[in-house]
């Protein structure tokens, strides 16, 4: 029912953003007499026009931040913000799976199919690794991969050489976009090509709610459910590559001639109790914020997925309520799920959802 009801969304929604007019202002029809040739005269009419452009560009940028700002994710549209949960998960979508055992210990409309955003380059990583390509090989930023990731920035410029490993460190530690449509772009046959194998990976490891159109997450018809998530998660966790460039706090990596310093797009890497596997964020306007990573919590193993998550800091802030629970419920020695209630560990967490404590998490995608 609620699959049916997401997907359903999906089909019909239309992202309208306000296009702002600029209009041109006329030059009067004759210039000053004292206008000649190398009076200035002119160079200082293209600095009135230019000043008059920039104006309205200015102008503009409030009424297009507050269309982003109120255009509401798929999970919103569907209703999914007002499933009830025990934990007050600003996230619509969460599931907790003990990686050994298989059992689910959280679960909140686990079936739903969202749109992933940046989740979507943990399948790039895993279709790359498993290629088998060079990782020293060198790829270029070219004009194509500019035009296919409009809407995002990257400090990659056209003309930037990296290798394939600096490709991939970028595209899962600071979910670069450009980055990660570099990688598919150069794959053996194309993109057409990578894009095809992804699905194709997807549907082997029975992510049959799953589907793929590129290979940023910048498109909102790449779509699946926490339940496939979880199963790409530990089929990607496999690849010690993987898991350590996902993992790293932050990189430095030559751009052009000067070291540019990219850091991870999840700060709970630097959380001193947090001991992650593996990690990946994702966000777009469709998608809300979302999240998924392993992690090592007294000695077991746990995959957390939460997607289209309700304000900037909230992935973060669920992840740490989830985090907390599992230790008081789950983990300490003679406690079990009837000692202590979900709630009661809320009020300890209720100062992660602001940024005075997860500063680090600056460039959520």
């Amino acid at each position: 029912m609620v699959r049916a009801l997401v997907v359903g969304v999906s089909a019909c929604l239309v992202l309208a953003v306000p296009a702002v007019a600029s209009q041109k202002q006329k030059e009067s029809g004759r210039a000053p007499a004292t206008a000649k040739a190398g009076s200035g005269a002119a160079p200082a009419a293209a600095r009135a026009q230019g000043q008059r452009k920039a104006a309205v560009r200015q102008a503009a940028r409030p009424a297009k931040a507050r269309a982003a700002k109120s255009r509401p994710s798929f999970g919103q549209l569907a209703g999914l913000h007002d499933t009830d949960d025990a934990l007050s998960l600003r996230s619509s979508v969460a599931l907790v799976v003990d990686k050994e055992t298989d059992e689910v210990v959280f679960s909140k409309n686990p079936d739903a199919v969202l749109p992933i955003a940046s989740i979507t380059k943990l399948m790039t990583a895993l279709v790359v690794s498993e290629a088998d390509l060079p990782l020293d090989e060198k790829l270029t930023v070219t004009q194509h991969d500019v035009e296919g990731t409009l809407g995002s920035r990257s400090r990659l410029k056209v003309g930037t050489a990296l290798s394939r490993g600096e490709m991939l460190h970028l595209a899962l530690m600071a979910s670069d976009n450009r980055a990660a449509h570099v990688l598919g772009r150069t794959y053996p046959g194309g993109l057409s090509r990578f894009v095809e194998t992804m699905n194709v990976k997807a549907r082997l490891l029975g992510m049959l709610d799953t589907r793929y159109v590129e290979p940023t997450g910048l498109s909102s018809d790449n779509q699946s459910s926490a339940q496939d998530l979880a199963r790409l998660v530990r089929a990607a966790s496999t690849h010690p590559l993987i898991r350590e460039y996902s993992t790293t706090p932050e990189a430095s990596v030559p751009v052009g001639s000067r070291q540019v310093q990219f850091h991870n797009s999840n700060g709970l890497v630097r959380h001193p109790e947090w001991d992650i596997l593996l990690q990946k964020t994702g966000y777009i306007s469709a998608a809300g914020r979302c999240v998924v990573m392993q992690a090592q919590l007294a000695g077991r193993q746990f995959i957390m997925v939460l997607l289209d998550s309700a304000g900037k800091y909230s992935r973060i802030a669920d992840a740490e309520r989830i985090r907390r629970w599992l230790a008081e419920t789950k983990l300490l020695p003679g406690s079990g799920p009837a000692g202590i209630t979900p709630q009661a560990v809320l009020a300890g967490t209720a100062a992660l959802a602001g940024p005075a404590t997860l500063a680090a998490d600056v460039q959520p995608r």
